[in-house]
């Protein structure tokens, strides 16, 4: 690793140090272009946190968007500085292809990988970054007709690039290295929840499995499935379900059930996955989700559809969508019978809903981006409606800085947010080529090449809510930044929302954004290998400010040394 330096670094450090000795009380917020010193800004603000739920494992990374609030906020992040990253050199757990997120398991020296293919189970005390026990979930639930892919085949692909090859030649290619029904790998083990006795939760074909450790004394005895549903949508919703019906989602209430949610509706369950303990609530089958849940902890179940943003109500027994529970739907708009080219799922919001406002904050809301061609970020009053309002709380439309003339602005993404600042990005190219759009149904095929091969998505904007207004405001947006398809994040630690893309000339990236100014003030290049692409997966940092970042092929464990 290679750290670029300001050349007046030096100066900068004497007198910093200098300041610090007169005003030692004073915490500094320090704002630094790409390429500055490596130091990290500190957030002096206050904000109120979702309240933690003690049947997680952890109160971080123990569910796919790092909380129940689905708040992709995490207190730790990178150094400030450009770093360039040779990923050919650094420890990777393979498996996917597509690796949503490393999950935190009950033991802090251990983690769960959960891949589109495997469940890994991983020793990360001090720089290890090993494999202890996995096993190949998508093998077991297709009976080997989407076999095991070796490790071998995975580091091939990720030390190759996609820079120079087209849909044909890069569909050839996956097809030699991960079989041909490759693309049917896509959608499993998407989104994962580990609960407080070290139990993960997630899916794999029809199937939904609850693994554990065989000896948790020991984990490299291995990896068991301790429960199993198979095909789940008819073990839970009976024959009749439709037939696109899937899997999407996995949360956990707060009195300690499984939440699944479905294409068509969602369900509770017991831990054990004791179907008889099931309650189902079904949408009307004109509404399709694609997206996962957020919770709070009165076990309010916020779930967005194409068409409605819903808010559901665990009572402990069933769930509820009566007013008087505090239930409520509320649609909003979509993109009607114009679907996005690439990259976004649907005609409705990409979001997994957010939410805004905890503890004794005058507001509290769920954000979410809606489906209209060019996006709005909205805001959803989350319990009772304010006198002269309406459900909506407000919303404003997304620009990320692009020109009026931009036919699409979407995000395949859920808002990140940090108390009452939000941040979005845009994930459709300005111009998508007709070969592109002719494998649509390919997410993989799409994501391996959208960078290197065929034009990328620029743009991202932050936001801020005022509880005094009831309005949002633009900060500031950025036109010039990628972010392909990885969810971006929010790093407390560091003051900056931080994405994953490509640019020429250096590639595959991790960008940090300042918080408060939109200002590039972290910088981790990795050129054009494939390790580089964090196809659809989260950004994550370690209490040591590590990176894990989700790559294609697997998680990879970065140090920022500082050397």
């Amino acid at each position: 690793m290679k750290t670029i330096e300001d050349p007046m670094k030096s100066n900068r450090r004497l007198v910093l140090a200098f300041f610090v000795s007169v005003c030692a009380i004073v915490l500094l917020g320090i704002i630094q272009t790409a390429g500055a010193e490596e130091l990290t800004a500190i957030n002096t603000s206050e904000v109120n946190s979702p309240v933690v739920n003690s049947y997680l494992a952890s109160s971080l990374y123990s569910i796919t968007h790092f909380d129940s609030s689905q708040s992709d906020s995490t207190p730790y992040g990178p150094p400030r500085g450009v770093y360039e990253v040779n990923l050919t050199e650094k420890p990777v757990i393979y498996g996917g292809p597509i690796n949503i997120i490393t999950l935190a398991s009950t033991n802090k020296d251990y983690m769960w990988v959960v891949g589109s293919d495997r469940v890994s189970y991983v020793n990360m005390t001090g720089n290890n970054w090993t494999v202890v026990a996995k096993y190949e979930a998508l093998a077991d639930a297709s009976n080997d007709t989407l076999p095991a892919i070796p490790d071998e085949n995975f580091s091939a692909f990720g030390e190759s690039s996609a820079v120079g090859m087209n849909t044909s030649s890069m569909d050839s290619y996956m097809k030699d290295l991960f079989g041909d029904n490759y693309s049917e790998r896509f959608g499993n083990g998407v989104y994962s929840v580990v609960d407080n006795d070290n139990v993960l939760y997630t899916n794999y074909g029809d199937n939904l499995y609850a693994f554990a450790l065989s000896d948790p004394e020991n984990p490299s005895s291995g990896i068991t499935k301790r429960y199993m549903i198979e095909d789940v949508l008819t073990a839970i919703q009976g024959e009749d379900h439709p037939a696109n019906a899937r899997l999407f989602g996995l949360s956990m209430t707060y009195d300690g059930y499984l939440i699944i949610t479905f294409s068509n509706g969602v369900a509770v369950i017991n831990r054990d996955l004791n179907t008889s303990s099931a309650s189902f609530y079904r949408l009307n089958d004109s509404e399709y989700v694609s997206n996962s849940i957020a919770v709070d902890e009165n076990n309010s179940i916020y779930l967005a559809s194409d068409i409605f943003m819903h808010k559901l109500v665990w009572n402990g027994t069933n769930i509820s969508d009566a007013e008087a529970d505090g239930a409520w739907a509320q649609e909003y708009t979509n993109s009607g019978t114009e679907l996005p080219p690439i990259i976004k799922i649907g005609r409705g919001t990409g979001s997994t809903p957010t939410l805004m406002g905890f503890g004794d904050d005058e507001d509290k809301l769920v954000v979410i981006t809606d489906g209209a061609k060019r996006m709005n970020l909205v805001a959803f009053w989350r319990d009772e409606i304010p006198n002269g309002s309406q459900r909506i709380a407000g919303q404003i439309p997304v620009t990320c800085g692009l020109s009026n003339d931009t036919e699409w602005i979407q995000s395949e993404q859920s808002v990140v947010v940090y108390g009452y600042g939000a941040f979005v990005v845009n994930n459709i190219p300005d111009n998508v080529s007709s070969d592109f759009e002719a494998v649509s149904t390919n997410k993989i095929l799409q994501v391996s090449l959208m960078g290197p091969a065929y034009n990328t998505s620029y743009g991202a904007e932050r936001f801020e809510w005022n509880s005094s207004t009831n309005e949002w405001s633009s900060v500031w947006a950025r036109s010039d930044v990628s972010s392909t398809s990885m969810v971006p994040i929010h790093s407390q630690s560091g003051n900056m929302a931080l994405i994953n893309g490509y640019r020429s000339p250096d590639g595959w990236e991790v960008l940090g954004l300042d918080w408060d100014t939109g200002e590039t003030v972290h910088q981790t290049i990795f050129g054009d290998v494939n390790f580089g692409n964090g196809a659809y997966a989260i950004l994550q940092y370690l209490d040591n400010d590590d990176l894990i970042f989700n790559s294609f092929t697997g998680p990879i464990r970065i140090h920022y040394d500082n050397e």
